[in-house]
């Protein structure tokens, strides 16, 4: 590794944008209440949007009571990095284990994610309690504009090339051979990764094992058919976050980046909606958590440019793509895409454990992470297994 290529990242907002935050959000305008009205809890609150007294509730905390500097303290504990990859600054986190066994993996997030996702399980997976348990040497980097990776100035960054510059960045770091994690787009990054790139991916653990289209039904459970009717209905009637972003991302970003409550609605509703939760997002993540998430994309002045990544990619993923490489999957109940095996294995040809946990959706690291820590231990344990 050359050492002038990797630097040394500190995160710390001014104290003026701080304030600037508090301000905006003091002098927010905000729509009249939904037209649909049922008692808490009661998802149904939830059918136009983000309701108008949630919300006003969260701005409420976010201006009085919320301390991003103790967020900050928190990243720059598990050590910060940024690198230049194809012209491009590529913000990462890399908490190094203790122990001399520990194996290399890169960790990757999806939209509405970042980085803050996964501050609250590096430390166990780096350095586990348990002896037996497998470490590693975990490296969650931001993704091309998002957080404090640089935002691109050209089309071209979808998550083919993203999966490129993950190799380059683990080869830099002076891992040649690495394991692969993620779930939203970080799933399909870490899908590409392990069909891509054998020679340097050991193997993969995904919550995303997005089959082949034009797959069959038959031969089904009752359980998988569901699971394949959820993941239609989906597509069908719940992405038109996605289309407006993989078509108008520029249109839509003035109000992400100018108006902190238009971002917190954007974002709260995603946590809402795609949480194992009967009502509020808050029901299993804090309200700190998604802040934290919220106020990083607001001080990076990102919520354009991480848009972008559905123009970049959205419904990109090569239907001809097969990962040979050992693959352990986990299909979270309250997730919004869910692949039976019997189709995932048409992609993931060396599955090595399968799990469907009783709890947990889209944001397990935030929402169940002292099991979503043991399974991933576990998951990438059969991985290397299979890899002796």
């Amino acid at each position: 590794m050359h050492t002038d290529e990797v630097h040394d990242f500190w995160a710390h907002a001014p104290d003026a944008e701080l304030d600037d935050l508090r301000t905006r959000i003091s002098a927010t305008r905000l729509p009249e209440t939904e037209t649909v009205h049922y008692p808490a809890p009661d998802p149904r609150r939830w059918d136009q949007g983000v309701p108008l007294a949630d919300l006003t509730e969260v701005l409420n905390y976010w201006r009085t009571q919320y301390n991003w500097r103790s967020f900050e303290i928190r990243l720059n504990q598990i050590g910060q990095f940024r690198t230049t990859i194809d012209d491009l600054g590529i913000h990462f986190l890399h908490r190094r284990s203790a122990r001399a066994d520990a194996i290399p993996l890169i960790v990757t997030h999806g939209w509405p994610g970042s980085i803050a996702e996964f501050i609250g399980v590096v430390d166990g997976l780096a350095d586990p309690d348990d002896a037996d348990a497998p470490a590693f040497h975990v490296v969650v980097p931001s993704l091309p504009g998002f957080g404090y990776s640089d935002r691109p100035t050209n089309t071209g960054w979808g998550t083919e090339k993203i999966a490129a510059a993950w190799v380059e960045l683990m080869g830099r770091l002076g891992y040649g051979r690495f394991l692969a994690h993620g779930g939203d787009w970080g799933g399909v990054i870490t899908t590409i990764l392990g069909g891509r790139f054998p020679e340097q991916v050991l193997g993969i653990h995904t919550t995303l094992a997005q089959a082949p289209p034009g797959l069959t039904t038959d031969g089904l459970t009752t359980a998988e058919q569901l699971w394949a009717e959820e993941t239609r209905n989906f597509w069908a009637h719940r992405t038109a976050y996605a289309k407006q972003q993989a078509t108008r991302p520029q249109s839509i970003g003035y109000s992400l980046v100018d108006s902190p409550a238009g971002l917190l609605a954007w974002i709260l509703d995603k946590f809402a909606e795609w949480t194992d939760t009967e009502d509020s997002p808050f029901e299993r993540v804090s309200i700190d958590s998604v802040l934290d998430n919220v106020t990083l994309y607001w001080l990076t002045r990102t919520g354009a440019s991480a848009a972008r990544i559905y123009y970049e990619s959205h419904n990109s993923l090569d239907p001809e793509l097969r990962v040979d490489v050992p693959a352990a999957i986990t299909t979270y109940p309250g997730d919004i895409e869910k692949y039976p095996r019997a189709w995932a294995q048409e992609r993931f040809r060396q599955i090595v454990r399968w799990r469907t946990p009783e709890i947990g959706g889209h944001f397990p690291s935030l929402e169940v992470p002292d099991y979503y820590i043991e399974d991933l231990q576990q998951g990438l344990a059969a991985v290397l297994a299979a890899n002796r």
